[in-house]
């Protein structure tokens, strides 16, 4: 017992794979992002946007109505990037069942997936409280009053380059692979032509012998 409670929520789910009710919930756990968790974690010992992830698990273990509203305060808080696109992948799949997601973030790779943006300030604190911009993530980034906009562009401009690399490389083995081929492919130089036979030297007909005729005795 005291070896499953130390595992993290991602080895708990593996390990329990044949038991489907619990394999189910811890899964679900780290769906959200909750991989690195210990089994044995007690709710008081976590931060609030891993509280709420907790919450966000326990929703979806439930039957799905498609008629929920999801308030959310900041719930990528101390996640990798990895987890992160873990939950954006929760969140995405609860916005196709029917549900609302509002999603409180300063996360930039959670506002640019966003189907709708709010964009509240200009500053914190008491120096914001206004709208500032309201439309999809490119129309914030085409807000030159917006500081978020101007993050936006940066990070598109970002994602633009790590997806032309991503082709680069994508395309790179072909291009080696059919210029290889080009180099290896065996050309057969032309056939040489038969040389041309010389015709047979001709030899000159032999000159007859003259005969020596006997003179008559005198």
């Amino acid at each position: 017992i005291a070896d499953v409670l130390v595992m993290t929520v991602e080895d708990g789910a593996k390990f329990f794979s044949a038991v489907p009710a619990i394999a189910y919930k811890l899964e679900t756990l780290n769906r959200v992002g909750l991989g690195y968790s210990k089994v044995c974690q007690q709710a008081t010992t976590l931060s609030g946007g891993e509280a709420q992830r907790v919450k966000l698990a326990k929703e979806l273990s439930k039957r799905a109505t498609g008629r929920t509203l999801y308030i959310l305060d900041e719930p990528t808080t101390g996640l990798h990037f990895e987890d992160v696109r873990k939950l954006l992948e929760v969140l995405h799949e609860l916005v196709d069942g029917g549900n609302t997601v509002l999603v409180i973030e300063h996360n930039l790779d959670v506002v640019k997936t966003a189907d709708w943006v709010l964009d509240i300030g200009p500053e914190g604190g008491d120096g914001g409280g206004q709208l500032i911009a309201a439309g999809t993530p490119e129309d914030i980034a085409a807000c030159k009053e917006s500081w978020t906009g101007r993050f936006l562009v940066e990070t598109f401009r970002r994602q633009d380059e790590r997806r032309a690399a991503r082709n680069k490389r994508a395309k790179a083995p072909a291009a080696a692979a059919k210029q290889s081929s080009t180099k290896t492919a065996a050309k057969k130089p032309p056939a040489k032509k038969p040389a041309a036979k010389k015709p047979a030297a001709k030899k000159a007909p032999a000159k007859p012998h003259a005969k020596k005729t006997a003179s008559p005795a005198k």
